[in-house]
């Protein structure tokens, strides 16, 4: 079988930053770094091994950074703070919530979305229903509506336009991980009250870079509970003591950054802003429909990057481990994920390794 993707220019282009993508069908575990990204990481290791560390260098990084993603998801720098993990994140939303507030989340949503609410006391409830009949079970009483767009188990993208219209209905908030998104599929943070995101995965940052993106509505309920140095209006003048003005824009809820993390992370969100996210989105569903359409599987109304199905007893998977081919498993099924550093060879390799 052939399994051909008619790639534009720019993708091809993107394709040659990533020298080890061959055979890596695992972009929902982690993203490979690009090579300005690895350029750039070990420019900053040899000048701070010279003793030439330059702090105004990493926070041009963090603020180059912030504004790269906010174009990514379409709001301004101002919107965006920025984090390490996507549960401090939801922490901070948890602790914005009444008491005995009533938080709807999937059955069998990633953990780091449900136990900042799971464990936020205050009489806060968690209840889950199906995500594909998430939007039908918000009710009267529901104040969040907490979801992954692309469920990391499973790959499902949710029907967010149909949850973002029962949450308003109900005068209820939403909070979207796009952790399993943001790089190949487009998103609006402009539709939610919060967008959650490690930079990662499909984005190719190195670990320790996360965003939230929030709406003011939100903002305005939110105490800064993690505030540090970083979250002053002037970092550099908010080291010592407590007579701190804090940034009156998002920047209130930052945390530390991971000073060489951001470092990498310029040059991969730039990558990512400078492309097409419609050719991104064709590019990467392409494959993963042929690889469906390889395998038997259904392909899903709302296309996903991620492919998964039934492997119990990871036979598949070692199948693929052993023909070389990177993948991984989650819940008793076998994972693959198609990014812009894959082809169709790709494609046609990981269905010959599993006999198809």
């Amino acid at each position: 079988m052939s399994a051909l993707v008619d790639s534009s220019p720019a993708i091809r282009a993107a394709q040659r930053e990533f020298p080890g993508g061959r055979d890596y069908l695992a972009a929902c575990t982690t993203g490979l770094p690009s090579r300005s990204t690895r350029a750039a990481v070990i420019a900053d290791l040899d000048a701070a091994a010279a003793g030439r560390v330059d702090l105004t260098a990493y926070c041009a990084a963090v603020e180059r950074s912030r504004a790269l993603f906010g174009s990514l998801v379409g709001v301004g720098a101002e919107r965006v703070a920025i984090g390490s993990q996507t549960s401090v994140a939801a922490g901070l939303v948890a602790a914005s919530l009444p008491d005995g507030a009533e938080v709807l989340v999937p059955e069998g949503e990633f953990s780091s979305m449900v136990l900042p609410f799971q464990h936020a006391g205050r009489g806060i409830r968690v209840r889950t229903a199906p995500l594909d009949d998430l939007a039908a079970h918000v009710r009267a009483d529901t104040a969040l509506v907490a979801f992954s767009i692309v469920q990391s188990a499973t790959g499902e993208v949710a029907d967010a336009a149909a949850i973002v219209a029962a949450a308003a209905r109900a005068d209820a908030m939403t909070m979207c991980d796009a952790t399993q998104a943001i790089g190949w599929l487009p998103v609006a943070a402009s539709d939610f009250d919060a967008v959650v995101c490690h930079a990662y995965k499909w984005l190719c940052a190195p670990r320790g870079v996360a965003f939230l993106a929030l709406s003011e509505r939100l903002a305005s309920r939110m105490t800064p509970i993690h505030a540090g140095w970083y979250a002053g209006d002037d970092p550099w003048s908010s080291c010592y003591g407590g007579d701190v003005e804090l940034a009156a824009d998002a920047r209130r809820f930052d945390v530390s950054p991971a000073w060489q993390a951001f470092v990498g992370a310029a040059p991969a969100l730039e990558l990512f802003a400078a492309l097409d996210p419609a050719d991104l989105h064709a590019h990467a569903t392409g494959l993963a429909t042929a690889f469906r359409t390889g395998m038997g599987l259904p392909v899903p109304a709302r296309a996903s990057a991620i492919v998964t199905w039934d492997d119990p007893e990871g036979c598949d998977l070692a199948r693929l481990t052993a023909a070389g081919i990177t993948a991984s498993g989650r819940a008793g099924r076998a994972r693959v994920a198609f990014h812009v550093f894959n082809d169709g060879d790709d494609v046609d390799l990981a269905l010959a390794a599993l006999g198809r």
